[in-house]
């Protein structure tokens, strides 16, 4: 076998893992970021004198060693991973509490007190920490899964199964969607033909970026895993697709419909897999032999499963739409992320029962329990951040003037007009730091994205990664992603955004 093949037989044929494993190293970084938060509250003083590059590892060592190590040596210890970082994160929140700089009073009252405090934000955290958390599990796995260090497990599966690296994709189209502009209401008052122009004209660089990975991959002979999209298809095609059909739905129904509109298309492209040859043409082809004959055969995973992402998009759409209702105080938030929890528990019985009684997780085909999957997993990591979220703005409550960045603003009073609230942030909040490695992942998400593939490939090109030692695998990971977010920190200091339209 030539050292493609050989690569490409290493990235095939997996069966995946248990739900369960796959949602616990998606949660381990919610509580990462809350440990990051307590550390950064504790030990604020110092805090403001440390440089760039100072912040800049200390966000790195809590947000990217330990998604390396969860993926990597220490997969089979997640659970002890949890309980380290609960544990640590207890400790620091005791020296909080210990060290309060707020009026001492007992804990009742203290609690009923920030219950009614009001957050303020440009944006919803929570959803900043879910893209970039996903942005960053990617491009972890698109490098580790061709070391031996990588568990096969967390691999794409071939068929059916859950690996890690199935989540990449709809958890992207999900977390796009909730900040898409139709939830941003960035058009409001603009005709539909206008938006649909608007969205037309948007996705010409996913067309030169799809044309161009096509090209650069099919003329370096680069390995590929064929029933992932198919042979010409990619990520970036399927995106156009679903950015396409999706705004064209979003002219037709009303925003809080968006649900309705993902359960019948889902329901609808379950029953043609199970009632028409859909099914036996995506596993298949045409003749039944697996033939990639024509533009269709060769490309049949990726065209038909866009209907699936689709269904995830409007998902989005809808958990984005909920998300930025109007919430004035800290006890309406918890209402939120407990609603959000409650609804990922219910989408996962859903799941089981789909699972049992319809068909199972099927990446290659986007089918009902693959959007079942996606959902509920980006539910129950976006309700996991809300959490922390809510955590870390008592550590601030507990001790007044401190800033973290990337989180909410706490506004010590109950008046409801807008421009009287952002007068009462306080004096540290306005001059919260841009030093944040969330937000600078969060601002170039596409460029960080582009960035990790063709590093990725130029390291497949460079090394011989099927044969390499852990300690060598996990030295080119870690080095890798620093140089990665490295890159997108020094362009967020120098205040560049990098959009192509």
């Amino acid at each position: 076998m030539s050292q493609k093949q050989m690569k490409e037989a290493f990235v095939s044929n997996h069966n995946g893992t248990s739900v369960l494993e796959v949602t616990q190293g998606l949660c381990l970084p919610a509580l990462c970021i809350v440990c990051r938060g307590l550390l950064i509250i504790l030990s604020q003083e110092r805090m403001c004198s440390h440089t760039w590059r100072t912040r800049f590892c200390i966000d790195f060592v809590f947000l990217i060693v330990p998604m390396v190590a969860t993926l990597t040596i220490l997969s089979s210890f997640v659970l002890l991973e949890h309980l380290a970082v609960i544990f640590c994160g207890a400790g620091l929140f005791y020296q909080i509490y210990c060290r309060r700089t707020c009026a001492r009073m007992p804990v009742q009252k203290m609690l009923e007190k920030f219950l009614k405090i009001s957050l303020e934000s440009e944006y919803i955290p929570a959803i900043s920490c879910f893209r970039v958390i996903n942005s960053a599990f990617t491009a972890i796995a698109i490098l580790a899964v061709d070391f031996p260090l990588f568990p096969r497990r967390f691999a794409k599966t071939e068929l059916y199964g859950t690996g890690a690296m199935d989540f990449g994709v709809g958890g992207f189209i999900f977390g796009t969607a909730m900040v898409g502009p139709e939830v941003r209401k960035k058009y409001t008052g603009e005709s539909r033909f206008y938006y649909l122009t608007k969205s037309l004209y948007s996705i010409w660089p996913l067309v030169f970026l799809g044309i161009g990975r096509l090209v650069i991959i099919k003329a370096i002979g680069y390995q590929e895993h064929l029933t992932e999209y198919g042979v010409h298809w990619n990520f970036f095609f399927t995106l156009i697709v679903v950015k396409l059909i999706t705004s064209l739905l979003l002219v037709i129904f009303p925003l809080n419909k968006s649900w309705i509109v993902a359960i019948s298309i889902i329901v609808l492209y379950q029953l043609a897999l199970d009632f028409t040859p859909l099914k036996r043409l995506i596993l298949y082809g045409t003749d039944g032999s697996g033939t990639r004959a024509g533009l269709l055969n060769a490309n049949r995973e990726g065209i038909i499963s866009t209907l699936g992402y689709v269904a995830i998009h409007m998902a989005g759409v809808q958990t984005g739409s909920y998300m930025l209702k109007k919430r004035s105080q800290v006890k309406d938030w918890i209402k939120g992320a407990c609603r959000i929890l409650l609804a990922a528990i219910s989408l996962f019985i859903s799941l089981y029962i789909v699972q049992v009684n319809v068909d199972g997780v099927s990446r290659r085909m986007a089918n009902l329990a693959f959007c079942i999957w996606i959902v509920a997993s980006s539910l129950i990591l976006l309700s996991s951040l809300l959490l922390g979220d809510i955590i870390l703005s008592f550590a601030k409550f507990l001790i007044k003037e401190a800033v973290v960045p990337c989180s909410w603003k706490l506004i010590h009073s109950t008046v409801t007009n807008k421009k009287h609230l952002e007068s009462l942030v306080s004096e540290a909040e306005r001059k919260e730091p841009g030093l944040c490695l969330i937000t600078a992942m969060n601002r170039n998400q596409l460029i960080f994205f582009l960035l990790s593939n063709i590093t990725t490939g130029l390291i497949n090109l460079l090394i011989d990664t099927l044969h390499s030692s852990t300690l060598w695998a996990l030295f080119v990971l870690n080095l890798y992603m620093f140089t990665n977010c490295l890159i997108i920190y020094v362009l967020h200091l120098q205040d560049k955004t990098i959009k192509f339209w």
